[in-house]
């Protein structure tokens, strides 16, 4: 049995339930998640909490390559970053809320262990992208919000580069997870 460590968010890519329940169970798609929350915030149990769902693919969290056996997949229904991205609806956010927070409470999960798709896969996945209200579930208890500092003219690391500001920076990514 996985031990199940961090509900993972993270968008599907489709605007509903039965489109999300056909991928989901389609095993040509090798893809799986344990619930995925529609748009009107109806909530579905796909696999069951304790098996392994097929959600995460290729990822990477403190130091762990396989996200999959250690998550519980949560997949919020929106167009994604290929279509016109539309906002989350309250209802959505809501159900994704209290869906975590049943999570959060029934394992020992800290709140701000909560990671994104974009979280552990960065190379792959964007989603759940910027419309996602991510300050609002942190509000709630759950995720990680981290307040964004206004970009300044060449304060980046460029590709290629390495020294300290390369390896401070890779420092405080591990720390968080990456």
């Amino acid at each position: 049995m996985p031990v199940v460590h961090d509900p993972e968010c993270h968008d599907i890519g489709m605007t509903n339930r039965l489109a999300a329940r056909r991928r989901l169970s389609n095993l040509q798609a090798k893809m799986s998640c344990h619930y995925p929350i529609d748009r009107s915030g109806d909530i579905m149990a796909m696999v069951a909490e304790h098996k392994r769902a097929w959600h995460a693919g290729v990822s990477c969290w403190e130091g762990c390559r396989d996200i999959n056996s250690r998550s519980i997949g949560i997949e919020i229904c929106n167009p994604g970053p290929e279509c016109d991205r539309s906002d989350f609806p309250d209802t959505q956010m809501e159900a994704a809320m209290a869906l975590s927070l049943d999570i959060v409470a029934r394992y020992p999960i800290p709140p701000y262990q909560v990671p994104a798709h974009r979280d552990v896969a960065p190379q792959r996945k964007q989603d759940l992208g910027e419309k996602f209200n991510w300050r609002r579930l942190y509000e709630s208890g759950i995720g990680l919000w981290v307040p964004p500092k206004p970009v300044v003219a060449g304060g980046g690391i460029k590709p290629g580069e390495s020294g300290g500001r390369v390896l401070d920076l890779q420092t405080k990514l591990r720390s968080y997870g990456l």
